[in-house]
């Protein structure tokens, strides 16, 4: 019904008013969506505790033009390129839109002859995809990028990666989660070992990749009948995509006839081994799962792989469970920086994707259900007068409170009365007002009530500023 609705209401627009004006549909392009008040105070939230976890972890901060050059994106993205916004030529340099934070980050570091640092970086990319925006998925979105890019012993970094997923997932409270890890190089020894030719490995890969989404039989059939690998490789490569596990799992593989005759797959077990090491350490492998089908599409990763999944929510005013999927992704990248060096040198890199988007739509919807009124300004008083002709006398009191730093609003009315100004603070949740009166002006005080308890208390005007400070603090 909503389609046919739609287009109806386009085709009215088409034809115009009544008055000979032409009408356009007021909406934001497909895949994009506005941020109200509501969804940007959950949204400062949210980034608040991600950087702050970045910080705590020592990151420096950088920023990219949201265009780069076409080529510059070019064949990094495997099977995905065909999802990224070319932009019209208009001055001689073919641009695209940026498709991830990683490809710009790349290409930062060779132009600079970076070979060392640790950066995150906050910004919207690009992505011409089928938006499923009531799963958090846009064609505009936010990529919240944590990165390690250096020379450094082995697993030590990538562990720091995961460590940092477990963190900001268990600060943001967003109920179960489980992060998967895998090695690109077991994946590969695995497809040699298969039978799966050289040329077909990253192909087949994008095929594993789909796992967390459709069952086993309809990959195998994309597998054998799309991309025309044999059967007896196909069921061979099922036998360990099924596997999932810990320590106890890389042992048992270390031991495995055909894989640990494969030197890629030997090395990134041993690799492996190490990580859960470090992580037992950290003390998060109760949330980490070693799972062999995890894929990850892209095809710059070299090494390390992992995804943080949500766990389906029982919920109790949903009737459906929602079904978040990934909400964090990343892993070790180090031939990418070498593809944009003149020289080839490379500078291995390791970093992780927090996918904000997602974990916004499930906060919201999570808002939305509790009715929790959110506040989405962080007015700490209201200038208020309770008899008429008091203007001068807010005006010259706000002033003084901005100037000492207060957050402080005022109604833009010469006399409004005084229960709409009180009624205004409990709309909006201001906690203080600062009130004047005559009296109160010829003691040299300052009114001040609490709106929740409606306490009132005399307060002398040098004092207000450290009061209100004090009693918004708390």
């Amino acid at each position: 019904i909503a389609k046919e609705v739609a287009k109806l209401l386009e085709m009215k627009a088409q034809l115009g008013g009544d008055d000979g004006k032409p009408k356009f549909v007021l909406k934001t392009p497909k895949g994009t969506r506005d941020y109200g008040p509501k969804q940007m105070a959950i949204r400062e939230r949210v980034f608040s505790a991600i950087i702050s976890c970045f910080k705590r972890h020592g990151a420096e901060v950088i920023d990219t033009p949201v265009f780069e050059l076409k080529e510059t994106l070019t064949g990094k993205y495997g099977e995905d390129s065909k999802l990224i916004y070319d932009l019209k030529d208009q001055g001689g340099e073919l641009l695209s839109l940026r498709y991830d934070l990683t490809v710009p980050f790349a290409r930062y570091l060779a132009m600079n002859k970076i070979t060392n640092i640790k950066r995150y970086h906050i910004a919207k990319v690009y992505r011409r995809d089928n938006p499923a925006m009531t799963r958090g998925r846009y064609r505009e979105f936010y990529q919240c990028d944590f990165d390690i890019a250096g020379q450094f012993d082995p697993m030590i970094p990538d562990a720091e990666c995961l460590k940092i997923v477990h963190e900001i997932l268990s600060d943001l409270q967003l109920g179960d989660f489980v992060i998967k890890v895998n090695d690109r190089r077991i994946l590969d020894g695995m497809f040699a070992v298969c039978g799966v030719p050289d040329s077909k490995f990253r192909t087949i890969c994008s095929s594993v990749d789909k796992l967390d989404k459709v069952p086993w039989e309809e990959v195998r059939s994309e597998m054998v009948g799309e991309k025309g690998l044999s059967p007896e490789a196909a069921d061979q490569i099922g036998e360990y995509v099924q596997l999932h596990g810990g320590l106890d799992l890389i042992e048992q593989l270390l031991q495995d006839p055909k894989l640990s005759q494969n030197k890629l797959a030997k090395e990134g077990l041993g690799d492996m081994k190490l990580l859960f090491e470090y992580l037992t350490l950290f003390g998060i492998t109760g949330k980490i799962s070693f799972d062999l089908s995890l894929a990850r599409g892209l095809d710059y990763y070299t090494g390390v792989i992992f995804e943080a999944v949500l766990l389906q929510q029982e919920n109790e005013h949903v009737e459906d469970t929602v079904s978040v999927g990934s909400v964090a992704g990343g892993g070790r990248y180090d031939g990418l920086v070498g593809m944009f060096d003149p020289k080839g040198r490379k500078v291995p890199c390791v970093g992780v994707s927090i996918g904000i988007e997602r974990i916004f739509s499930i906060l919201e919807q999570r808002l939305e259900a509790s009715e929790e009124k959110i506040r989405t300004t962080e007015t700490q008083v209201l200038v208020a007068s309770a008899q008429k002709k008091l203007l001068e006398e807010r005006l010259k009191l706000i002033s003084e409170l901005w100037d000492a730093g207060i957050k402080a609003e005022m109604l833009y009315k010469k006399n409004p009365k005084l229960l709409n100004q009180l009624q205004y603070c409990e709309d909006t949740g201001i906690p203080l007002v600062a009130i004047v009166g005559e009296q109160e002006l010829k003691d040299g005080v300052v009114k001040l009530r609490v709106v929740a308890t409606r306490e009132e208390v005399n307060i002398r005007r040098e004092s207000l500023v450290e009061e209100i400070r004090t009693r918004t603090n708390q």
